[in-house]
């Protein structure tokens, strides 16, 4: 084997590993908790334990992991990628993109259904920290029934450490009881990037699904013949001859497909080879062989129903697994967070959120991001959680509405992408389809039993981050509308300018806009009530491109406004949904033959329009969504830092817009 190939192995190994460290926590802990909800007593709709009910529950579990994870998003979806990036995000604007081009109405309604799908994903956020590590601690109570009473105070304490981590770093270390500081210390390589993340979870990932698997083959052993459970047989036969209860107890198998989503979401970060290799040849070998051990310790023994993954295991080992699943699902929830950060910035990036505030935590990986309001509010949400449901028993009720949703929208997005972008044959996309979304929905229909039990939670938290970021996408829209009105045109703004009575000034400056359309708020205020203008103006406007990131050499663009002798030039610089705008970095980059000398950024000043929002008499939108948009607005990020200007040099302009 040559050295070239020994180093490709080797790279190859490093990002299965670093994948196992980051994508597969979230359905890696699944079978915590998965069985033991199907046969949960205080169910509303309780699956009884039964030999037949036991094989007909494992292969439902089997069959809808293989259906949906490996088929629907390992084989298919991380097939639709958006320049290497993976993601329901990346479905939208692969959508947007498309839709744009070929004028598709069906291409817009698809999007805005994904961006339900996307908002869906914030309950998943709130409610998979609660649950995973509910279930986790929950094993103390096998441990010892003295126990149960501190299983949500450590659980409380755990997840104020995992969301402090993300702002205070090293800070955070030492501080709080024992349970804190070692989850703490666990996350702190968060800040190193993904890579580094990947290198310490991997290990304890691997360890995890090591131990999962082994403790399933002895309880294999004890009941061998639960391996039938594998044949699809037992699953259509328990759906056709018992689906007044295999109906009900698709609302808890769906908890061994969650976190399904996070396999395609990371895609970006390791590649859909590694994924698929750790997914086949660990993962999926792993939990299966863990469910199959659980199914065969209730066959043993009912009574074990209540706790039967913890229980599989001897007595002296119990809290070394406690402690081991406690790192695994807070692993699995620190993934979901980020995630919730990557949506966030990316929703902001296409205008459905406003501004927000995003801290870099990597030199390396620009996707290693925190996002301050994100992470307090998900803070404060998985918290109430935890204390107002205090069991995953509970909080399984509400767990599988958001997953199931999610899974479903992904479908839909992907065969329509199937057919419209890829050319696949219309019988083949309609057979396919067909198949998926009858299992997709009959999970959906199941959840929707439990819709008073809880599933009401995610689809609220989903319908209204939906409004909220449809709200903002509208008044967004008006806003610009009416600003553009009043900045005027740019090339008759510029015509006034050459024969207007104002004073130039030496230096530079750098006057940011919406477009090259009209002329900045700030540029005009200056020329109109200070009658001055600057030796070199820079008008700069900022896109998102519907791609996650834009090359460098493709960045920057100067275009003619049409005279080559007074010092204005209008710069475009276009930057990918997942990139960080840096305009200072930006501008150094440009050709001083191509914006009439070279500029003086050294001591450039940056002048920003500040835009004040009140409600106006128009019927533009209804009086509740004005308010909201409004609202919204106060969490908008400083835009010096968010465009990393230099406050010293920086002048906000301030300017009134009804909506």
């Amino acid at each position: 084997m040559s050295q070239e190939q020994t180093t490709r192995d080797v790279v190859r190994l490093g990002l299965v590993i670093g994948a196992l460290g980051v994508v597969f926590g979230d359905i890696g802990t699944s079978p915590i908790y998965t069985l033991q909800t199907v046969f949960n007593p205080a169910d509303p709709h309780p699956v009884p334990v039964s030999t037949q009910n036991v094989f007909g529950v494992v292969s439902l579990i089997f069959w809808s992991v293989m259906i949906i994870v490996t088929v629907t998003y390992v084989l298919l979806a991380m097939r639709a990628d958006n320049d290497g990036e993976g993601g329901i995000m990346a479905l939208i604007t692969l959508l947007r993109r498309w839709g744009a081009q070929r004028g598709k109405r069906a291409a817009i309604v698809l999007a805005g259904l994904g961006i339900f799908g996307a908002a869906l994903f914030f309950g998943d956020s709130m409610i998979t920290p609660a649950i995973s590590v509910l279930s986790a601690v929950e094993g103390l109570k096998v441990v010892s029934d003295g126990l149960e009473d501190w299983v949500v105070p450590i659980t409380a304490v755990i997840i104020v450490g995992l969301f402090l981590v993300q702002r205070r770093g090293t800070a955070a270390v030492g501080r709080g009881p024992i349970t804190a500081v070692i989850i703490v210390g666990l996350f702190l390589v968060q800040r190193r990037g993904t890579a580094a993340v990947g290198r310490v979870f991997g290990p304890v990932m691997i360890a995890w699904f090591a131990t999962i698997g082994a403790f399933g083959v002895v309880g294999i052993t004890g009941h061998p013949d639960i391996l039938e459970a594998l044949s699809p047989t037992y699953a259509i036969g328990f759906m056709a001859g018992h689906f007044d209860i295999a109906f009900f107890a698709l609302a808890a198998v769906v908890l061994s497909v969650t976190g399904a989503e996070a396999l395609y979401a990371d895609m970006g970060h390791f590649g859909r080879r590694a994924i698929t290799r750790g997914w086949l040849l660990l993962v999926l070998p792993a939990c299966v062989l863990s469910y199959l051990g659980q199914g065969a310790l209730i066959l043993e023994n009912p009574a074990n129903v209540s706790s039967p993954f913890f229980l599989l295991v001897p007595s002296w080992a119990r809290i070394p697994l406690v402690v081991l699943a406690t790192a695994a699902t807070v692993i699995a929830s620190q993934a979901v967070i980020t995630g919730a950060y990557s949506v966030a910035s990316q929703a902001a990036q296409l205008g459905y959120l406003p501004r927000l505030r995003v801290a870099h935590t990597s030199e390396t990986e620009r996707g290693q991001i925190y996002v301050p309001w994100i992470n307090w509010l998900l803070m404060v949400s998985v918290l109430t959680l935890v204390f107002a449901f205090r069991s995953s028993a509970a909080l399984a009720f509400a767990f599988g509405m958001a997953v199931t949703a999610t899974i479903t929208i992904t479908t839909l997005l992907f065969f329509y992408i199937a057919r419209s972008r890829w050319g696949t044959p219309a019988w083949l996309v309609g057979l396919g389809a067909s198949v998926l979304l009858v299992v997709d929905l009959l999970f959906v229909a199941a959840n929707l039993t439990k819709l008073v039990h809880g599933a009401w939670l995610p689809l609220l938290i989903g319908l209204t981050a939906f409004t909220i970021m449809t709200t903002w996408q509208r008044g967004r829209l008006i806003v610009t509308a009416e600003r553009e009105r009043r900045e005027g045109s740019l090339p008759e703004f510029i015509e006034q300018l050459r024969d207007a009575p104002v004073q130039v000034v030496p230096g530079t400056a750098v006057f940011l806009n919406r477009g090259g359309r009209t002329a900045p708020l700030a540029l005009r205020a200056n020329a109109e009530h200070n009658h001055v203008r600057h030796e070199q103006v820079v008008i700069l406007s900022l896109e998102t491109e519907p791609v996650p990131r834009v090359p460098a050499e493709q960045r920057m663009t100067v275009e003619d406004l049409g005279h080559t002798d007074d010092g204005i030039v209008f710069v475009t610089a276009r930057y990918g949904y997942m990139d960080s705008p840096d305009v200072p970095g930006a501008l150094a980059t440009l050709d001083p033959a191509r914006t009439e000398g070279r500029l003086n950024l050294a001591r450039a000043s940056y002048f920003l329009s500040k835009i004040e929002l009140q409600r106006g008499p128009e019927p533009t939108m209804a009086g509740w969504r004005k308010r909201l948009f409004i609202a919204t607005s106060y969490i908008t990020a400083d835009a010096a830092e968010y465009f990393g200007l230099p406050r010293d040099r920086t002048v906000i302009m301030g300017s009134h817009i009804e909506v």
